[in-house]
């Protein structure tokens, strides 16, 4: 059986390929993730008992610590998964773990929306038990995508490498940056096919994409020099300028 991919194309039109996860990648990044949020609820628990057990304890603040604890804990069960791959921005531990991240049909981090949809749609995976339905649905689709997925418009990726690969640095230029996410896209991948362009292209696409943040920049009759189109293409991601 061939590999599954998922090919992408960037706003320049090069199309990028990620190895999708398959249902073994995916159920080691749920387990590993369903023991942090199981050991997170057994903890609360656990200091809850020991509170009790101290002397002189009144009874109804003792009541009231156990509904608390027991109220806290089903939370960290219950919440741990959307909260945490919101917060990581689709990286959870177990799916560092596992080499793999979540990212939208388009190969892009996916917003809070289509998490919380993914995972609303886990008590419909989960069913009968065991996730036998997501786990079915993985194994017949194309992408390994479970039923959250789908709807969501998610895929589980390969992506072994640390902060620093395309997906990472991207985000983080997106971060530090003021450009909208697709004028982000579109700079970070002229800047990664800069040298391999022929140097009438590669002037005439960074004025293109300059002159989409600034109208009146190069408006002058000479184009300004190789060297000052991409320290400016660097400033807008939040890169140091070149001197």
């Amino acid at each position: 059986m061939a590999e599954a991919v998922l090919t992408v194309r960037s706003l320049t039109g090069v199309e990028m390929t990620l190895p999708v996860a398959g249902p073994g990648m995916r159920s080691y990044a749920f387990l590993i993730d369903w023991q942090i949020r199981l050991l997170g609820a057994l903890a609360v628990l656990l200091i809850v008992v020991l509170l009790r057990l101290l002397p002189g304890l009144p009874k109804p603040f003792a009541a009231h610590l156990l509904l608390g604890g027991g109220i806290v804990s089903v939370l960290i069960y219950l919440l741990y998964q959307p909260v945490a791959e919101i917060v990581t921005r689709g990286r959870t531990p177990g799916l560092r773990s596992a080499g793999a991240r979540i990212v939208t049909l388009e190969g892009t981090t996916p917003g809070i929306g289509p998490l919380l949809v993914r995972n609303i749609f886990r008590l419909i995976d989960a069913l009968p038990l065991c996730y036998v339905v997501g786990l079915v649905t993985c194994m017949l689709t194309e992408q390994h995508v479970r039923l959250g997925d789908i709807v969501a418009g998610t895929v589980m990726v390969c992506a072994a490498e640390e902060a620093g690969g395309p997906l990472d640095r991207l985000a983080l230029h997106a971060q530090h940056s003021a450009l909208p996410p697709d004028t982000a896209e579109l700079v970070h991948d002229l800047l990664g096919r800069f040298n391999t362009l022929a140097p009438a292209q590669r002037t005439a696409l960074a004025l293109t994409v300059l002159r989409k943040v600034d109208p009146d920049f190069g408006a002058s009759a000479t184009p300004p020099e190789e060297s000052v189109l991409r320290a400016r293409l660097e400033a807008l991601l939040g890169r140091i300028e070149r001197s």
